[in-house]
């Protein structure tokens, strides 16, 4: 039956029509971004788990920042504490030559002024072994964290080496001096001991300057790896997208000559009614 008032050919035409140029606009969408799945109307379930994802990629950049610090922080300690096993190895000269009972007054008097040098200024190297506001050396800390997973459950812990005269690893006082024989002798005993402990202590700080680095290669590889995890799961095969965007460009016109022709149709009946 021919009718002006309804052309079924013609609403089959424009449904078609309509859903190429919804796909159509969804290839284009893709092209655009490069992503399959740009938002949660996309895929919601796949989404929801590349969002996940993307927020313990962004966390672990916080631990890398971590790492990065404690890094930084042992790197000024270990440095610092490089200088105070070389002041201790000139002091240990000083004082093993100071034991020396034949020294005449004035050249024991210059070594004594050396080694006092020396004592004062493992103090100072000491306190301003600092980074960021935290110092390992100076017995202010016990020891300094940093973060090892994107949740915060997990550490890492450096321990700090009081490295002030006097302490448990320096025993050396902050009044000593090796003004005579006796004490030269006395204080180079304290000496040696005091750098063999000091050495301890710089193996520990770069075993665990050692830790933070690998760990922190580690984080480095599990972002990209995660980085990667998401892209597999969202990222689009560009490639056959512009083949279904030619595809669906060429079907768009075809169907746009459809809806034309049916529209057409109705007005043969102008025919019947000459």
């Amino acid at each position: 039956m021919l009718s002006v008032n309804t052309n079924a050919g013609a609403l089959v035409a424009l449904e078609n029509l309509n859903n190429t140029s919804q796909a159509l606009e969804t290839a284009q969408n893709i092209v655009s971004t490069g992503l399959a799945v740009a938002n949660a109307k996309d895929n919601g379930a796949i989404w929801a788990i590349a969002q996940n994802e993307r927020a313990t990629i962004s966390s672990l950049d916080a631990v890398k920042s971590s790492l990065q610090t404690g890094q930084s922080i042992i790197d000024v300690a270990n440095s610092a504490g490089t200088t105070v096993s070389d002041l201790l190895t000139q002091m240990e000269q000083k004082a093993l030559a100071a034991s020396d009972q034949s020294l005449d007054t004035a050249s024991r008097a210059s070594l004594n002024s050396d080694f006092v040098a020396l004592r004062n200024q493992i103090t100072s190297t000491v306190e301003n072994a600092e980074f960021n506001g935290v110092n390992l050396l100076n017995g202010s800390l016990t020891d300094i964290t940093s973060l090892a997973n994107a949740q915060g459950t997990s550490v890492l812990t450096t321990n700090a080496q009081n490295l002030t005269l006097g302490g448990s690893i320096i025993t050396l006082t902050a009044t000593a001096t090796i003004s005579t024989s006796a004490s030269a002798s006395s204080v180079l005993t304290t000496v040696e001991a005091s750098l063999a402990n000091v050495d301890n202590a710089l193996a520990q700080m770069g075993t665990s300057s050692k830790a933070l680095d690998t760990h922190l290669n580690f984080v480095s590889n599990l972002q990209d790896t995660l980085t990667t995890g998401v892209g597999n799961l969202v990222n689009a095969d560009l490639a056959k997208e512009s083949a279904t965007l030619q595809a669906l460009q060429t079907k768009q016109q075809l169907g746009i000559q459809a809806l034309s022709i049916a529209n057409s149709a109705s007005s043969a009946l102008l025919g019947l009614f000459r």
